[in-house]
């Protein structure tokens, strides 16, 4: 019986440390893509994606080997290899990329795509996943509600530059999701931390050696002060804490309840732009915002509703 209720205490507190790191990423991520377009003005969108995860990891990595870890097997790190090709090479790196051609806002919309292709790979990847329909009725509200903060960008889709980034950033988000799914569904003998150190790293220098082979890449000396105060934001609170806390919460969460960070993060990078670039603020981005935060409501409840319900079953 003891065994039963602290083993009860330890699903409650790793539940809110969970809950803790997805408010995390829903802010501080929706943060980054003003960083990130700040980044890009003077630095490739790949280089500062590479130079990002190379800093960070290398320094997840170092802490861990110095603290008496060992490198996990071949087997082990090829698993933690492609999550973290799929999650940073080409999900962050092509995300980041996108912003010389689309602001923060927009990315920031195309990128809140992620939980309905969340779901459709959760089902594709696992017929035994129980998602309700109130569930996807919710992630079509946020995705209404997006849609409406964003209702005018497509009368741009005309401009070649305009439309790559469209792209990229479409691209990025189908990958994002598919890693998503795949991290939540592996169960590493590693430390978290130290697995997100590892993908890091190894997804920095992937990144940085096709770089240096494509020649995108800058002397940082002559970046300017305000991308290289963006490129460190990115390292510490892009990387080391919301990133961290990302695989954290995919780990101890169901996938489609964690993609509702998504919907968050254009809210914070429209408030953001608003208050710290001038963006526009109308009618419809507090329309929107409104429908936004129902979707991420239902989502919530039907998540917890199944939590319940498996674990009454157990």
């Amino acid at each position: 019986m003891d065994f039963v209720i602290k083993r009860n205490e330890c699903m409650k507190k790793e539940s809110k440390r969970a809950y803790l790191a997805l408010g995390i990423v829903s802010f501080f991520w929706g943060t980054t893509y003003i960083a990130s377009r700040i980044g890009v003005q003077h630095i490739p969108g790949l280089f500062i994606s590479g130079l990002r995860q190379f800093v960070s990891g290398l320094i997840l990595v170092c802490f861990f080997l110095a603290k008496g870890y060992s490198l996990p097997g071949w087997k082990v790190l090829k698993k933690i290899s492609l999550q973290g090709i799929l999650l940073l090479c080409v999900a962050n790196g092509l995300l980041t990329w996108s912003l010389e051609y689309i602001n923060s806002g927009l990315a920031a919309i195309i990128a809140a795509l992620v939980p309905l292709f969340i779901t459709l790979f959760t089902l594709w990847l696992s017929r035994c996943t129980k998602i309700s329909k109130w569930m996807i009725a919710g992630l079509l509200t946020g995705l209404l509600g997006v849609i409406i903060i964003f209702y005018d960008y497509p009368g741009q889709l005309h401009n070649k530059s305009f439309l790559i980034g469209v792209i990229l950033a479409l691209l990025s988000t189908l990958s994002w999701s598919f890693g998503t799914v795949y991290t939540s569904k592996q169960k590493l003998p590693v430390d978290i931390l130290f697995s997100v150190g590892l993908q890091m790293l190894i997804a920095g220098i992937i990144m940085l050696v096709v770089c240096g082979l494509t020649g995108k890449y800058v002397n940082l000396a002559d970046a300017g002060y305000n991308s290289l105060y963006a490129l460190a934001y990115l390292v510490v609170f892009g990387s080391l804490l919301t990133y961290s806390a990302y695989v954290f919460a995919i780990t101890k969460l169901p996938p489609a309840l964690v993609s509702i960070y998504a919907y968050i993060n254009p809210i914070v990078a429209v408030g953001l732009g608003w208050l710290l670039l001038q963006e526009k603020m109308n009618v419809n981005m507090i329309l929107g915002t409104g429908i936004v935060l129902c979707g991420v409501w239902v989502v919530n409840r039907e998540s917890r509703k199944l939590q319940y319900k498996e674990s009454i079953r157990k």
